[in-house]
C-alpha cells in the first residue's frame, strides 16, 4: 500500500496536485477538511461530536480526527484503492504520532512524505489570485495571508522535521507550471 502525505503551505497547489496524484495512482484522497464536513453533513457521531466543538469556534480534538481517518483508511480495500494521500494533516506532531499508530494497527505506513516548497513571495501572489476567483476573505487580504503562512511555519513545518527523522521526505520544487510539478511528485512516487 502507497500512503503519502502531501505537505506544503497555504498556496503551495497541495490539492491541486493531490487531485491528481489520486487518478493517476489510483489513491483514496484523505482531506481531514472535506472528511468533517461529510461526517457532519451524515449526522454520524464523530461529525456531531466535531460539530459541537467547531461551533463553539474551537478545533476539533485530534481524537475525533483520528477515528474518522480510521474509518476511511478501512475503504481503501473495499475501493480497491492502491493505498492513501493524506491532504492537510497531519498538521501537528501529535497528530503526526497519532497516524503513525493508527496506521501501524492496520500494517501500513506512511511511505513517504511529499513536501511542496514555494518560497513566501510566490505563496502571496497565488493566494491573492486565487481570492479574485474564490470569493473567499481570507484569500484577499495579504496581512491575513501572512499570517497563515506563519502559522503553517511554526505549527506544521515541525511535522516535516518529525518525519524526516525518518527518512521519509522529500522535497518537491513547487515552483513551475502544475504539470511540471505533477511530474517531479509523480517521479518521487515511482522512485519509493
Amino acid at each position: 500500500m502507497i500512503n503519502i502525505i502531501l505537505f506544503g503551505p497555504p498556496g503551495s497547489g497541495k490539492g491541486t496536485q493531490a487531485a491528481m496524484l489520486k487518478e493517476h495512482f489510483n489513491l483514496l484522497h484523505i482531506s481531514t477538511g472535506d472528511l468533517l464536513r461529510a461526517e457532519i453533513k451524515n449526522e454520524t457521531t464523530l461529525g456531531m461530536e466535531a460539530k459541537k466543538f467547531m461551533d463553539a469556534g474551537q478545533l476539533v480534538p485530534d481524537a475525533i480526527v483520528i477515528n474518522m481517518i480510521g474509518g476511511t483508511v478501512d475503504e481503501v480495500n473495499q475501493k480497491n484503492k492502491s493505498g492513501i494521500i493524506f491532504d492537510g494533516f497531519p498538521r501537528t506532531v501529535a497528530q503526526a504520532e497519532a497516524l503513525d499508530n493508527l496506521l501501524a494497527e492496520k500494517n501500513t505506513s506512511i511511505k513517504c512524505v511529499l513536501s511542496l516548497v514555494v518560497d513566501e513571495e510566490e505563496l502571496t501572489k497565488r493566494i491573492l489570485e486565487r481570492g479574485k476567483s474564490s470569493g473567499r476573505t481570507d484569500d484577499q487580504d495579504e496581512a491575513t495571508i501572512k499570517k497563515r503562512v506563519l502559522e503553517y511555519r511554526t505549527k506544521t513545518e515541525p511535522v516535516a522535521n518529525y518525519y524526516a527523522q525518518h527518512n521519509l521526505v522529500k522535497e518537491i520544487k513547487g515552483i513551475g507550471s502544475i504539470s511540471e510539478i505533477f511530474e517531479a511528485l509523480k517521479n518521487a512516487i515511482e522512485n519509493l
